[in-house]
């Protein structure tokens, strides 16, 4: 979690690297079928699709929907069914 240590983020605040920081720690718990580092790579990627955004507002939350949707979808293309082996995965529409 190098890069998601807390530093003043582009907003200026490190609120929001400590709020990247715990969501990582807590979607390695809810998904524990997949390695620590491709938890971190999805929270990484999307967090950059919104790096550029003005409104910073709701990143926590947009970012935690777009790492859901890429850990369900890499945990589907594991052939880990959702109540097999994770917890705690919700399913955010």
């Amino acid at each position: 979690m190098d890069d998601l240590t807390p530093h003043a983020g582009p907003d200026g605040s490190a609120d929001e690297a400590l709020a990247l920081q715990d969501l990582v720690a807590r979607l390695v718990v809810a998904y524990p079928s997949l390695d620590p580092a491709a938890v971190e790579a999805a929270v990484r990627s999307a967090y950059a699709h919104f790096e550029q955004a003005t409104v910073r507002s709701f990143l926590p939350i947009l970012v935690e929907r777009r790492s859901r949707k890429a850990l369900d979808a890499a945990r589907v293309a594991a052939g880990v069914r959702s109540g097999d082996h994770d917890r705690g995965g919700r399913h955010d529409s």
